[in-house]
């Protein structure tokens, strides 16, 4: 077989972090034939001559591509080809546009979309069953909300499902009710009471969930993705896409439950598959709910709702079975834990479990968002990553407050106090609760500020990173916690040449600049998979 060249990426203002996470400038970069970095130069190094390709970048900022430490795959594509409420502003805004789409859409048996928040309507409540019979009374539909913690549902919905007054609320979950009557509002685990009365995604439609997925990922400069609850059906999906060779970004998959780990990895973590592009790397798992629908388990009960303090989806001693079994096979085990009580019970087990089972494990703590600050030295005690998401400060600021009262938030979306404690930081966007562009991300891990300036000097502003430091959570710290920091993370020789061109200095530009950066070009294993129009 003849050997191939080598690319050269040239005139481009690049920027990266180096293993030690300090800012490398370069003005061209080499890429071997198997899309690894070869080498970076800066202007006076001599360029190669017998190149494959040459591409000149115009003077524009090259960086590597984002790697999100947390978002859901499958959830974003169908997110993107269902009912999106998320950009609405109160309930009859909602209402309006679910009625639009049921028009538009008669022949399909269930109306299924997600996004709702009731926060932003101020609503000061959930929304019910009677205000949606008002406006589809004849098919079900279905709504989770921004978090996928809770779901808005009609009263077609709950026939087609066969709930009724007596139906008791599973563990783990909540049932609403006011006066004896169902609200319609079904909160974590009773969310599964519909699971076998709406029709499931046929292949076809899965397949084009995730082509719909890559095509919002790679518009965004993310070019990798630790998908958190990878379900039999989504590996699958994966699988195809990757055999048919249209698996472009990299997918860190972590399996839903205990069951899917085992039906997919089988006896273990799955090698790297299709060119670095596909891996099963652990297991998510879920301590609590959310702190929107108060289902974050908290030490205290909430300011807001006296009678409540979260919902428990594990106990501690499950916790502990479910984390033995998966490091029993050298699973990685990923927990979601928002509340301070869910994370300080996710805290004492991951302790119990460095017993038992040495070596470099990298436990993760997905979330971490409400701390008791007396339990944040135990995280870099115990090598855990903090898996966090800075648009969720933004956008659950106001929420947070009303949720824990102002004297309880200490240990809030604390990142800088993360940082300072010698754990490591992992940042992402959980999407589609939030959007997946990673700038706004950078610009809040930054300043604590909203898109809109507020509050004025930052929320919390003592919790604030600096800019190096929440790139640097994007990118290394992201592929560190997935066990990728030597495939990607980084543009450095002998990884891979994943990396996004934009017109902004990423060093040099504001917060504000830095927010509304746009992608021009997307690049994975040094091939563009993404250019703007």
């Amino acid at each position: 077989m003849p050997a191939h060249a080598d690319g050269l990426i040239e005139n481009v203002n690049g920027i990266t972090l180096n293993k030690s996470g300090d800012v490398v400038r370069f003005s061209a970069m080499v890429i071997d034939d198997e899309g690894r970095v070869k080498e970076l130069l800066d202007r006076r190094d001599k360029r190669p001559s017998d190149l494959d390709f040459q591409f000149d970048g115009n003077g524009k900022t090259l960086i590597p591509g984002f790697v999100d430490a947390h978002g859901h795959v499958m959830g974003m594509g169908f997110a993107a080809l269902t009912l999106d409420l998320s950009g609405t502003r109160s309930l009859e805004e909602a209402l309006q546009k679910i009625s639009v789409y049921a028009a538009r859409y008669p022949n399909r048996q269930w109306i299924i979309g997600n996004g709702w928040n009731q926060e932003l309507w101020g609503l000061g409540r959930f929304p019910n069953a009677d205000e949606l019979d008002a406006v589809i009374p004849d098919r079900p539909v279905f709504l989770s909300r921004v978090d996928g913690h809770a779901a808005w549902t009609n009263s077609a919905a709950m026939r087609a499902a066969g709930i009724g007054k007596t139906t008791k609320s599973p563990s783990g979950g909540a049932i609403e009710k006011k006066s004896g009557k169902l609200t319609g509002i079904f909160i974590d685990r009773a969310q599964d009471l519909f699971s076998k009365a709406i029709p499931e995604p046929r292949p076809v439609e899965r397949d084009l969930a995730l082509m719909k997925a890559q095509e919002i990922l790679l518009s965004n400069g993310v070019t990798a993705i630790a998908d958190m609850g990878t379900t039999m059906q989504d590996w699958q999906s994966f699988r195809r896409a990757g055999d048919a060779g249209q698996l472009n970004v990299r997918i860190i998959a972590y399996a839903a439950e205990i069951d899917n780990m085992i039906a997919i990895g089988g006896p273990g973590p799955s090698p790297w598959l299709y060119d670095n592009r596909l891996k099963m790397a652990g297991v998510k798992l879920y301590v609590d709910g959310a702190l929107g629908s108060r289902g974050a388990l908290l030490k205290q009960p909430y300011a807001d709702s006296p009678n409540q303090s979260g919902l428990a989806l594990l106990t501690p001693a499950q916790l502990k079975n479910k984390m033995s079994r998966a490091a029993m096979d050298g699973f990685q085990t990923a927990v979601h834990a928002i509340g301070d009580k869910a994370n300080e019970e996710l805290l004492s087990a991951i302790e119990e479990m460095q017993t038992s089972y040495t070596g470099d494990r990298r436990w993760r703590i997905e979330h971490a968002q409400i701390l008791d600050p007396a339990d944040l030295p135990r995280i870099a005690a115990t090598g855990t990553i903090a898996s966090m998401q800075p648009v969720h400060q933004t956008s659950d600021r106001l929420m947070a407050e009303a949720r824990l009262g102002t004297n309880r938030l200490d240990g809030a979306y604390a990142w800088r106090s993360i940082l300072d404690s010698g754990a490591k930081l992992a940042f992402g966007t959980d999407v589609p609760v939030e959007n997946v562009n990673p700038f706004p991300g950078l610009a809040a891990a930054m300043t604590r500020e909203d898109e809109t300036g507020e509050p004025f000097g930052g929320w919390l502003p003592r919790e604030r990173v600096t800019r190096r430091e929440a790139w640097r959570a994007y990118t290394l710290g992201s592929a560190y916690a997935a066990f990728a920091e030597k495939q990607i993370g980084s543009l450095e020789p002998g990884k891979r040449a994943d990396f996004v061109i934009i017109a902004e200095d990423l060093m040099l530009a504001s917060p504000s600049t830095i927010r509304n950066i746009k992608v021009e070009q997307t690049w994975i294993n040094g091939r563009a998979v993404f250019q703007a129009k």
